[in-house]
């Protein structure tokens, strides 16, 4: 069972579903749809997203997401997503700035939604240990 715990405010009204479907569509394309996996996906404002792009990126960049994986398969991918003591494989966490994705739906001309799936599908990419340059 692939569960995807949201986490927003009332400010932000992003579709859970569409956030859902991105994570699960994405798992299952790349294989990793089978057992219990679970992702994180938070929606934040602009601030809490400056916050945490200036701790862990330090690019000076606006962000409209960050992935946070559970285990870094960069280093040794021999040792990631072990066994965990439930047998739940989380895979890390998604984080979402609301204002950035409208200003990227708008740049992009496309629906907020399309947006929120495009960036959260390549997020979970992301979380499964694929990178691009």
């Amino acid at each position: 069972m692939i569960n995807v715990l949201v986490s927003t405010d009332t400010r932000y009204p992003v579709n859970r579903k569409v956030i859902r479907r991105a994570v699960a569509t994405t798992l299952e394309a790349h294989g990793a749809g089978a057992g219990d996996v679970e992702v994180s996906v938070s929606v934040v404002g602009e601030r809490k997203m400056d916050q945490l792009c200036k701790k862990y990126m330090n690019d000076g960049k606006k962000h409209e997401v960050l992935s946070f994986p559970f285990e870094d398969t960069a280093v040794d991918s021999s040792k990631a997503f072990m066994n965990s003591p439930d047998g739940v494989l989380r895979l890390g966490d998604i984080i979402l700035c609301w204002g950035q994705v409208l200003l990227a739906a708008a740049r992009d001309g496309v629906m907020v939604d399309d947006e929120v799936y495009l960036l959260t599908a390549h997020s979970t990419e992301h979380l499964l240990g694929k990178h691009h340059e």
